[in-house]
């Protein structure tokens, strides 16, 4: 029995427009055509499948969380700030890891979506132990925490230390970041099984 969903690549024409239009509201530069970005879908979904088993399992396993769902659609567009429902991510033309990278940050965030009533107890315990950070600051320490443990279970520890560095510019982010770097991504994961068991 497969314990970990398939992730499908979707092209959505309609969508696609719509993020289009709303990328050169706020930014002229160039917008990719639909050829490329359908070339790119192809390119992604074969550098995915390498990894796509493990990494899924291992964020299931790390969190004691089930995937409850048996397929899960990732829309592939031009460019868009990649968000976990529904998941939607841009096409990465310079470094063919970041696709890997930010999409196993969406599923992290997606199998907590897909878990959201047993977790209750999990967020409130975070949200009173880091009532001093933004909303989005509390969120990314699981996030990052888990994404730490996939980073050094499957990757290198510099390829984890370049997303930290990428992410530098985004406060909120960054803090996250800070929190797993100083308490501990083991620690952090921990104090969250214990909530959800």
């Amino acid at each position: 029995m497969r314990i970990y969903p398939k992730v499908s690549f979707k092209y959505s024409s309609v969508y696609n427009r719509r993020c289009r239009e709303d990328w050169l509201r706020k930014d002229k530069k160039g917008y990719p055509s639909e050829r490329r970005i359908l070339n790119y879908i192809k390119k992604a979904e074969k550098l995915w499948r390498k990894k796509e088993k493990e990494i899924l399992k291992e964020i299931s396993r790390t969190t004691k969380l089930k995937w409850r769902e048996k397929s899960i659609n990732c829309y592939l567009v031009g460019r868009v700030r990649p968000f976990s429902l529904p998941l939607t991510m841009p096409i990465f033309e310079r470094e063919a890891n970041d696709f890997i990278d930010v999409l196993t940050h969406e599923l992290i965030h997606n199998i907590f979506a897909q878990n959201q009533k047993y977790l209750k107890k999990a967020w409130n315990f975070f949200n009173r132990k880091y009532k001093k950070e933004s909303r989005v600051t509390r969120i990314h320490i699981l996030v990052h925490a888990v994404h730490s443990h996939i980073y050094m279970k499957f990757f290198r520890e510099k390829r984890l230390k370049r997303n930290v560095k990428r992410l530098i510019f985004r406060q909120d982010y960054k803090r996250a970041w800070d929190i797993v770097q100083k308490q501990g991504y083991h620690s952090i994961i921990d104090e969250f099984v214990k909530m959800v068991r």
